[in-house]
């Protein structure tokens, strides 16, 4: 009996001595001491400083303990900086904005905020020291890196649901993000054309319900208007911009964006740009004693886009008021952040950067899922910037996974770690099935061959037995060990496809990635199978490696049908998974095993190489490393969601693998103008060229056709003096043998 009670008393020893060092807070404390005496395990709680603290910080903790309160518990003091409740812990709080100190012992507990959402971030940090009933004996002293911390809606494509937006709004206040803008580029009554009218009753209740929820969660909600396609610089067009600020004032709103971002012509002028943000300014934003400060996404968003000597970026920094934040997305439209980009663009704009962080933003991959780590951005940025803001995808439960990291890099920067935020991501987003989670995520992370040029880290761990695995088998012989590391993983990608589909615990992100789970099972299976050919080629069953043969195509024309079922957008339909190691694995096991097998035999099998009909080739910058969709008898590119420069002279030109007849073609430019600037050729031999003829149609397209002879080159150019602004929406071609 003495032995089990020793052992008992070991165990509970044991399990404090745990807790101690596993005590984790989101986002990572600036200063954390957690005391040597262990946990503490309360059985009741008395409430002190009620009536004077933050009321959204005291309807949480009233809702998160309920039946644990009473009056004779253990006292918990909450309140703000001055407060009576917190007066004895003044001096430990920290004196800048949002910053809080807590400190729980077997005495009493205190939360205590420099402002009242300082004090709601306390409590949100004790909330996550309550587990299993028990607290452990802790100090922390914390505050925010940057000021403004969230996420803007502001990607191409179907917008986020009502019901995805209060899910965020809840996981952003778990998280100590204090900032949603809300800019969908797909929602008219943000843009055009109805930017200039009020939201209709239903959708304005819904805003109105937004705007209270993320009160409750002591976030801003920001409301951005984005008038720059179609605005007239003229008193009429001002005022209704101004009526409609105050139709979203009377809805709840208090913070206000506008966007003139991806737009060309009158509304890219510098000069009227700062007048009306002046004017917002002065007669809405100042004179209203509740509304933050207005922000601003101009139209050089970024350094590849500045243009220094036409003035556009200094006008802003010398005649916008000094209050307007500024946004900003780095070098390129797609960027990590360093410092000696933000203080080039501090320099220029006259203040720090509020930084609007294109990640995981897909809507130019929208095949893709974003899922892996956050990386990249420097940590020495944070007294540069005035706000971090990241774009996320149209899946905004998957989004999730980068916004819990952004939250932790933006909260503490110089603590960052970027694998521990990604894994503590996944268990917050997954508790329960976490393991297979991870997996998938493990192998959802690259964005494929994109325009942007901006690519991601993905299968780290198996990539070098990949690489090991397949050049020495190319080379005769390898290493069984990697092979069955190799089988080991693909049957681990079929297992979580499995488990995850029918996981329960989170329904509305496995709604948004079912497709790609589909895919990631067919992934699974055939690198079993793939290997499995390679093993029967070596031993010469000859049986076996056709059966796996067939399967492995069965599967990829699986694949293929799958690609053209779900997540059919005009962009980059389809849906891909593991593109950047398992996938080329799997064609390259299947190609040389094939290539084999047929030496061996004298067959002639064929391989299923990656092949497309066409190259492409451009001196337009912007569309350089521009992804094509091919199909059978046709190819699409893929529409570029900015506005592209293209030069004079500048041209975009395919050329087929044979003589084919172009039936059809038809590009859309995204303007009403005529395009007499652009000229579309063919050419047998990419010497001599003829003009096709473009017809334009209802919707402002241009269509042509050439059936007169087979042709291997088809190119758009810019025959014009000037360089041309406009939108690449579609541009399709026909072909025919």
């Amino acid at each position: 009996m003495e032995k089990l009670l020793m052992c008992f008393v070991c165990f509970l020893l044991l399990q404090v001595k745990i807790m101690a060092q596993d005590v984790q807070v989101q986002p990572t404390p600036r200063q954390m001491t957690v005391k040597e005496e262990g946990v503490i395990t309360p059985v009741s709680f008395r409430l002190e400083g009620e009536l004077e603290a933050n009321p959204q910080a005291i309807r949480l903790l009233k809702a998160f303990l309920g039946d644990c309160l009473s009056s004779k518990g253990l006292p918990l003091y909450v309140g703000e900086k001055g407060d009576r409740a917190v007066q004895a812990r003044k001096c430990q709080i920290p004196n800048q904005l949002e910053g809080y100190y807590l400190e729980i012992t077997k005495k009493g507990i205190t939360l205590a905020g420099n402002d009242e959402r300082g004090t709601y971030y306390a409590v949100r940090t004790f909330m996550q020291l309550f587990r299993d009933n028990q607290l452990p004996q802790v100090e922390i002293r914390d505050y925010p890196d940057v000021r403004f911390r969230g996420v803007v809606e502001g990607f191409y494509g179907t917008p986020w649901s009502h019901e995805a937006r209060l899910r965020q709004l809840q996981f952003y206040g778990e998280n100590k993000l204090n900032t949603y803008i809300y800019g969908p580029k797909d929602d008219p009554y943000h843009s055009s054309p109805n930017w200039r009218k009020p939201y209709p009753e239903k959708d304005a209740v819904r805003l109105a319900e937004l705007v209270k929820v993320a009160n409750e969660n002591e976030v801003d909600f920001v409301w951005a208007i984005h008038p720059g396609k179609d605005i007239q610089w003229n008193t009429t067009d001002r005022d209704l911009l101004m009526d409609k600020f105050e139709h979203m004032y009377d809805l709840g709103v208090r913070s206000f964006a506008v966007f003139f971002d991806d737009i060309s012509g009158e509304g890219a002028k510098a000069e009227r740009q700062v007048e009306l943000l002046n004017y917002i300014d002065d007669h809405f934003v100042q004179v209203k004693p509740d509304v933050t400060p207005l922000i601003v996404c101009p139209t050089e968003y970024n350094k590849s886009w500045v243009n220094l000597e036409g003035g556009y970026l200094t006008t802003l920094g010398t005649k916008l008021n000094p209050s307007v934040e500024i946004m900003w997305t780095g070098d390129r439209v797609i960027a990590t952040m360093t410092l000696e980009d933000v203080e080039w663009v501090r320099e220029v704009i006259r203040r720090p950067a509020y930084i609007w962080w294109n990640f995981p933003v897909s809507d130019y991959v929208r095949d893709h899922l974003l899922l892996g780590e956050v990386y990249g951005n420097e940590t020495t940025i944070a007294k540069s910037v005035s706000g971090f803001v990241a774009n996320p995808m149209e899946w905004a439960e998957a989004s999730k996974v980068a916004i819990y990291c952004v939250a932790d890099y933006t909260w503490n920067m110089q603590q960052y770690d970027s694998a521990r935020s990604w894994e503590r991501a996944l268990r917050a987003i997954m508790p329960e099935n976490v393991d297979a989670f991870t997996v998938f995520a493990r192998h959802n992370s690259d964005l494929g061959e994109n325009v942007h040029r901006f690519r991601r880290e993905e299968s780290v761990l198996i990539q070098p037995v990949a690489e090991r695995f397949m050049k020495s088998y190319r080379e005769g012989r390898y290493d069984e060990r990697d092979f069955q590391v190799l089988r080991d993983e693909f049957e681990r990608v079929a297992e979580t496809a499995d488990l995850l589909l029918i996981d329960d615990e989170n329904e509305a992100l496995i709604k948004e990635i079912t497709p790609w789970l589909y895919q990631f099972k067919i992934l699974g299976d055939a690198g079993q199978e793939a290997l499995t050919m390679l093993k029967a080629e070596e031993v010469g069953d000859n049986a076996l490696f056709l059966r796996k043969y067939n399967h492995v195509k069965a599967l990829r024309k699986r694949s293929y049908e799958l690609e053209r079922q779900f997540n059919p957008n005009p962009y980059q339909p389809g849906v891909k998974t593991g593109t950047k190691v398992l996938q080329p694995l799997v064609l390259d096991i299947f190609t040389e095993a094939t290539e084999r097998f047929n030496r061996k035999n004298g067959t002639d099998l064929l391989v299923l190489a990656d092949y497309s009909p066409c190259k492409q080739t451009t001196n337009i910058p912007q569309l350089d490393h521009l992804p094509l969709q091919v199909y059978p008898n046709r190819i699409h590119f893929t529409p570029l969601l900015e506005v592209v420069k293209w030069p004079a002279g500048a041209s975009f030109q395919l050329e087929f693998d044979e003589a084919y007849l172009i039936p059809g073609t038809r590009i859309d430019l995204g303007i009403k103008d005529d395009i007499t600037w652009g000229l579309m050729e063919v050419s047998a031999d990419g010497e001599t060229w003829h003009t096709v003829p473009l017809t334009r149609d209802t919707r402002d397209r241009w269509n042509g056709k050439w059936e007169t002879s087979p042709v291997k080159y088809l190119r758009f150019t810019n025959t014009g003096q000037t360089e041309q602004q406009v939108y690449l929406r579609e541009f399709y071609v026909v072909f025919n043998k």
